[in-house]
């Protein structure tokens, strides 16, 4: 069982197979299986050799492996159910409903450089923890963006 989070989300689950963590860690924060629905899951393992840009083929073993434990533990709550475009968790309706007041050249700073990099302000991102009570400001906004982060 996964811990439940203020969010409604869902935490990494407890045992996380070292691969995911050595892979999919090494680009990115390792998101937790939960912020997909398994069909995008399904597609995001089938189409590693071009990984939004990417080629993140892995062996047959892992890939099996990965492909598994994630669909195990894939989004089946209401805030992850349907299919985000491309199946980017930053194009789901909840992530850009959590971030409509970011403005699009936060996502520009250097300190942040995407959407995806979650981790720049989401202090408890490797750990699936996504809580408003545990963000941090990215650095480099201007006193405007500041002042949009504290209101």
């Amino acid at each position: 069982m996964l811990p439940a989070l203020a969010d409604g989300g869902r935490a990494m689950p407890r045992s996380v197979p070292p691969a995911y963590t050595q892979e999919c860690a090494s680009c990115h924060v390792a998101y937790s299986p939960s912020m997909l629905p398994a069909r995008s899951w399904q597609r995001v393992m089938s189409g590693l050799e071009r990984h939004y840009g990417t080629d993140a083929s892995l062996d047959a073993a892992t890939l099996q492996q990965l492909s598994t434990w994630l669909q195990s533990y894939a989004g089946t709550y209401k805030r992850v159910a349907e299919e985000p475009p491309q199946d980017r968790i930053t194009r789901s309706a909840w992530f850009e409903r959590k971030h409509r007041k970011v403005e699009p050249a936060v996502w520009q700073l250097p300190s942040v450089k995407s959407a995806a990099n979650c981790a720049t302000c989401h202090t408890g991102a490797e750990q699936g923890r996504f809580s408003d009570d545990d963000l941090r400001m990215p650095a480099g906004l201007s006193a405007r963006q500041r002042q949009a982060w504290a209101d």
